[in-house]
């Protein structure tokens, strides 16, 4: 079997010291570039790969950080797990993902096993399920930082990035309205997280400050996805006074609410129809889809960033951050645009 290359034969090889070698490819600020840089390519030249057990044993850190999210499915989470994953790169760090499919139960599952495998920190969205957050809770027990996106809970003292959710529901009512709609309705979920309730409150805010009613017989509280926003897209259609323009919680629920209306003969934009998130899809369908942008790229460098920082301090939340970002509306042919 063909031996490990150690820091011993990289030293040997530059005639260096071990020491200086460990000192090069830990990053260590007194050593010259042009040696780092001979000590860097050697270690490519001979295959050499740290020992991250030894390495772990002796700094106290995995160099292993936990991300969990509710399904890496949604284009929205696939971008920020990418984002993540560059921010922390050039640290070392490498992400374990855990996928909780929208259950609570697996997302407890999924906090248990990455503690079990002694990463630095869990990066999490929570699941529609989510209530109780005595599982993250053993995360700050453990001293080790926990940053929360997206998905946020009030009970949680830990540092978040999150989009402007009610500026977001805000901002897609009052486009309707300008487009010349009149009575709205929302799609959206059942569960009480914090960002589809933000959402469904600035819808309500835009009606009023527009002078427009808020019917209760508007808001389709269930599911989100294709077969939720076809089953609240039907039920909407059955109102004797059936609304003119639908908001559906996200992008997928979007779709299911398009496909209905085209099978009635009720193709967008004859009823406006809007979503959430910018989903790959979302500009290839047809009609292609309006939606509100949550900047996905930019929430997952910064989760990388506030990690960073956590981790450098002794009490990881010292100087606990609520990083805001604006939402950005995407105008499509589903309320009338034509691009």
């Amino acid at each position: 079997m063909k031996k490990k290359t150690t820091i011993y034969d990289i030293a040997k090889e530059l005639n260096i010291t071990v020491s200086t070698v460990s000192r090069a490819l830990s990053g260590f600020p007194a050593i010259s570039e042009a040696t780092r840089e001979a000590v860097i390519a050697t270690a490519k030249k001979l295959n050499y790969s740290p020992n991250r057990l030894a390495s772990a044993l002796k700094s106290g850190k995995t160099y292993i950080i936990g991300v969990i999210v509710p399904s890496v499915q949604a284009h929205f989470f696939a971008s920020i797990i990418h984002s993540i994953e560059e921010g922390l790169k050039d640290s070392g760090y490498r992400v374990i993902l855990y996928q909780s499919n929208e259950s609570v139960e697996n997302e407890i599952n999924g906090v248990k096993t990455l503690l079990e495998a002694q990463v630095d920190g869990i990066i999490a969205s929570m699941s529609l399920e989510t209530e109780d957050v005595s599982h993250f809770t053993e995360i700050i027990k453990q001293n080790k930082p926990l940053v929360i996106f997206d998905r946020v809970n009030s009970n949680l003292n830990v540092p978040t990035v999150t989009l402007d959710d009610f500026k977001a529901g805000y901002m897609a009512t009052e486009y309707l309205i300008q487009k010349g709609y009149k009575n709205i309705a929302f799609i959206t979920t059942i569960h009480q997280i914090k960002i589809f309730s933000d959402r469904l409150e600035g819808y309500k805010k835009a009606l009023k400050d527009n002078n427009l009613p808020v019917s209760e017989e508007n808001i389709i509280l269930g599911g989100l996805s294709i077969k939720d926003g076809r089953f609240g897209a039907s039920k909407l259609m059955r109102l004797e006074n059936r609304p003119d323009a639908i908001i559906a919680g996200d992008d997928f629920t979007a779709l299911g609410v398009i496909k209905k209306l085209k099978e009635i003969d009720e193709t967008p934009p004859k009823i406006g129809v809007i979503g959430f998130a910018n989903e790959g899809f979302s500009a290839y369908i047809t009609p292609n889809l309006s939606t509100i942008d949550q900047h996905p790229n930019q929430m997952g460098s910064e989760c990388a960033k506030m990690f960073l920082k956590m981790i450098q301090q002794e009490n990881p939340y010292q100087d606990i951050q609520h990083i805001v970002l604006d939402p950005t509306l995407v105008e499509r042919q589903s309320t009338g645009n034509s691009i």
